[in-house]
């Protein structure tokens, strides 16, 4: 797939204008999985406006992000990084055909105080 295209298409996925961001870092600074993630927040807005795509598209990090939006509500600009990530992250598991969690595994990653709708909406996001 062209990456101008697929950048063009995660930011229409996504509602998220990457030319607003300034790259204060400020969305970075407040992320609570930025050590886990080898490209931050604002680094994910820059690789999308710049159609840098497969090193997120190959990366780990797109799975340790919490979707927390912290990143969201730190921003100055309205620039919404979360947003970008999991657009990022849905694309990889369309291209790839498959899911991220397998139903088989669920009960052996969970425990009973994990709440149900959790579990529902991971089946949603991983399974399109």
């Amino acid at each position: 797939m062209n990456k101008a295209f697929l950048s063009e298409e995660l930011q229409r996925r996504s509602g998220v204008n990457p030319k607003k961001c300034m790259k204060c870092g400020k969305c970075s600074a407040t992320c609570p999985a930025y050590d886990e993630m080898e490209f931050h927040p604002h680094q994910f807005v820059s690789m999308v406006e710049t159609g840098d795509l497969e090193p997120l598209m190959n990366s780990q990090g797109i799975y340790k992000c919490l979707s927390c939006f912290a990143c969201v509500d730190r921003c100055p600009r309205g620039v919404e990084p979360a947003k970008l990530v999991e657009a990022v992250r849905l694309a990889v598991i369309r291209q790839q055909g498959a899911n991220h969690l397998q139903a088989e595994t669920v009960a052996s990653i969970t425990d009973d105080e994990i709440p149900q709708q959790l579990l529902v909406s991971a089946f949603r996001k991983y399974s399109k």
